[in-house]
């Protein structure tokens, strides 16, 4: 139910936050609360995934998007993901979770999320997704088109592209 109520949150307050390019970065800032602590009193590793889903809708409402791909019926699914933890965050913190798109391909688009705190950096995850609709999986080049053709970042970390290969490898499988 506390997603449920940062959802609604975020969509208010995302139509007032500046708009963001397509590509990000998005700065979406969140405070630690109490339903998010785990027994040792520091946010749960559980949710910080769903705080990812939260900081890439408002990525998608931020750049224009999300109504448009909500109008086509799309919908974004996540087919893989990893996170380090550096840091903990704790009851009340304020934190934001910049996101933006690294690459993508035909099928599929790869995403940084940075949890940071002040210039420090809590956590750090990657996220590869996709478009679907009821007919299947929606070719990249469309939602490319809708967001004004940018132009694929020149600077995406050797590493992200080493993990978004491997798991193409491993979902062949």
């Amino acid at each position: 139910m506390n997603l449920f109520f940062r959802f609604l949150w975020l969509m208010t307050m995302g139509r007032l936050r500046t708009p963001c390019h397509p590509l990000g970065p998005c700065r979406t800032p969140f405070r630690v609360l109490p339903t998010d602590l785990d027994l040792q009193r520091h946010v749960n590793n559980g949710v910080y995934l769903s705080m990812m889903d939260l900081a890439r809708i408002d990525l998608l409402q931020r750049a224009g998007l999300l109504r448009r791909i909500q109008a086509k019926g799309w919908y974004p699914v996540v087919t893989a993901q990893t996170i380090q933890y550096r840091r903990s965050l704790t009851l009340f913190q304020r934190f934001e979770i910049v996101t933006r798109v690294l690459a993508w391909d035909d099928k599929t688009i790869l995403l940084e999320q940075q949890f940071e705190r002040g210039a420090e950096t809590i956590a750090h995850g990657l996220v590869r997704g996709r478009f679907l609709s009821r007919g299947g999986s929606v070719p990249l080049t469309e939602l490319i088109v809708m967001a004004g053709n940018p132009q694929p970042p020149t600077d995406v970390p050797e590493y992200a592209l080493r993990w978004n290969t491997d798991q193409e490898s491993w979902q062949g499988r």
